[in-house]
């Protein structure tokens, strides 16, 4: 088990307040650099700031999320976000040059030191100082997204529930219910529709012009740069588009053919895709945040017991906070605390199935958190996503083989493996979905909501699917994309996740055929951190980083096979 990383060259004691952080980034600035290993300390120094910093920021972030009505904590987010980070970018921009300018910094040698200067130089490259308020105000109203939705909640037979607790109706047997709740559900978001409309209007201007200042065309290739893309660019997405809409949009027509059939129905609606598709009532699989962190743990503690170990410590900790709650921002998240090692996991679990698969994820960017907490330097252990997410995605499909610990009826374990894996052939056609979306958005400047409107609709069309019966919900189906937190907060990130899934498919079909050995290949490719490309630590787990139509072919045809034996 890991330790928090002891300060060496920041105080203990220090308060994030700007007048006590600002001495550090001079000491770093001026300090004279006359050796290799003086540049090696000197970085190291700068990955302790960076990791009390990006700690610091990460407990208000979780503070707020867990308490959105809390005006303190939201007052100290924003301080940080208005009066620190903007100081913060300066100081960064001048020690970027330090480090490309010492004469010792041909001699790192290694993929990783290879890799952080690449980023680097992107970091000087995109840096410019007109640029650090719009991202100030960026970081405020993305946030609106979040204290819009935390606001939403119906009220159900005299009684009140947020929009994560109202999803459970959607898994009822009774077909009225649904349909209610549905309408409910779907009717409290169209209230904001107007407001959703204006936010993304206002985020798309300001990102355009961030972008624009830069030099770039559009956001959409100022951020493939800014995120550090080296290893695939927009025409790897296209492919990742196409190959799914070939190979993987029949397949969920496929399973709504059976549905609909199945619950014997003349037409599938929109309220029948979470029920399940034998009508029986939702699965139960714990009975509160504890429960279903003492089951996750028995789960992991079968694959590996290290893995049930990292999420031991965190609970000792305090680092989860796993129900859902009025004022609770939604969503959920594994947040990493570079100083401390163990990481965050938040979520709004509401007793139902999903709430399994989503601890079971967050889970996976944990461990991984824990196994790269060894690495030297924070830029070692920011991970991009393409990374990250492979991490928690091959955990859910990896943990499925034992998931009796949450389903003791052999029946129940079945249905929960089938509706797992239909939800996987559902993921990747939805994250085609939303990226070819951006892809439009930041693309067609100028463009006004009805425009954005009907290029919604065409894109929902090519990746939706036919079964489904939208007759009369339009504005519902209009408005499905605004309930996609990452068009708001964090925008491109988004296909990692379709990409990653391929990944985990595969990781899931090496591990039915050895289980030990790519336990041991996921061990040491997450150990990486942020060290080697993306391909090579795909490698290292024992799979390939490809688009491909005939690779996502293969493995379309593998997960098919998988739900055929769960049917």
């Amino acid at each position: 088990m890991i330790e928090k990383i002891a300060r060496k060259f920041i105080s203990k004691d220090v308060q994030f307040e700007w007048e006590q952080i600002e001495p550090y980034f001079n000491q770093l600035k001026v300090r004279n650099i006359n050796s290799l290993a003086e540049l090696k300390q000197w970085l190291l120094d700068r990955s302790e700031l960076e990791a009390a910093l990006e700690e610091a920021f990460a407990w208000r972030y979780i503070r707020m999320n867990i308490d959105t009505t809390n005006e303190k904590y939201q007052e100290a987010f924003n301080y940080f976000v208005q009066e620190i980070n903007p100081k913060i970018a300066l100081y960064e921009d001048a020690l970027n040059k330090k480090l490309l300018d010492s004469n010792f910094t041909n001699e790192l040698s290694g993929e990783a030191y290879s890799i952080l200067i690449k980023k680097v130089n992107t970091q000087i490259e995109l840096y410019r100082e007109e640029n650090i308020p719009l991202f100030t105000q960026l970081e405020k109203e993305s946030q609106e997204y979040g204290a819009l939705s935390a606001r939403m909640s119906i009220t159900y037979k005299e009684k009140e529930y947020t929009l994560q607790q109202a999803s459970k109706f959607l898994k009822s047997p009774d077909r009225g219910e649904r349909e209610e709740v549905y309408a409910l559900v779907n009717n409290r978001r169209l209230v904001d529709s107007s407001a959703m409309n204006s936010l993304y209007d206002r985020l798309i201007k300001k990102r355009q012009k961030i972008a624009k200042n830069c030099g770039f065309e559009n956001y959409r290739d100022y951020m493939f740069k800014a995120m550090e893309r080296f290893d695939y660019n927009a025409e790897d997405c296209f492919d990742f588009h196409n190959s799914i809409q070939r190979h993987f949009v029949g397949i969920e027509e496929g399973i709504h053919r059976k549905r609909l059939s199945r619950l014997n129905i003349n037409t599938l609606k929109p309220w029948d895709l979470s029920v399940d598709i034998d009508g029986k009532n939702p699965l139960h699989p714990f009975t509160n945040g504890q429960d279903l962190l003492d089951k996750t743990k028995e789960c992991f503690h079968l694959i590996d017991p290290f893995f049930a170990d990292c999420l031991t410590k965190m609970e000792e900790l305090n680092h989860l906070d796993l129900e859902s709650k009025k004022g609770k921002a939604p969503g959920g998240f594994n947040y990493p605390l570079y100083e401390t090692g163990y990481p965050f996991i938040y979520m709004n679990a509401a007793g139902n199935f999903r709430d399994v698969t989503t601890m079971i994820h967050e889970g996976g960017h944990a461990v991984h958190s824990v196994l790269s907490h060894h690495l030297e330097l924070v830029p070692f252990k920011s991970l991009t996503s393409e990374i990250a997410e492979l991490a928690s995605m091959s955990m859910e499909l990896i943990s499925m083989d034992h998931w009796h610990v949450f389903f003791e009826n052999e029946e129940d374990l079945k249905r929960a493996k089938r509706d797992q894996l239909m939800d996987v052939i559902h993921t990747l056609p939805w994250v085609a979905t939303i990226d070819k979306f951006q892809h439009w958005v930041y693309s067609n400047e100028g463009h006004n909501q009805k425009d954005r409107d009907q290029a919604w609709l065409s894109i929902k069309e090519e990746f939706g699917s036919s079964v489904i019966d939208w007759n009369g919900l339009e504005k519902m189906k209009l408005n499905q994309w605004h309930k996609q937190l990452h068009l708001f907060e964090v925008p491109f990130y988004y296909i990692e996740y379709g990409m990653a899934q391929l990944g985990a498919i595969a990781m899931w079909r090496n591990y039915r055929e050895h289980p030990e050995k790519t336990i041991a290949q996921y061990k040491e490719a997450l150990s990486l951190g942020y060290t080697k490309p993306i391909g090579e630590i795909y490698q290292t787990a024992g799979i390939k980083f490809d688009f491909s139509a005939e690779y996502v072919k293969e493995l379309a045809g593998f997960i098919q096979e998988e739900i055929e034996q769960n049917f």
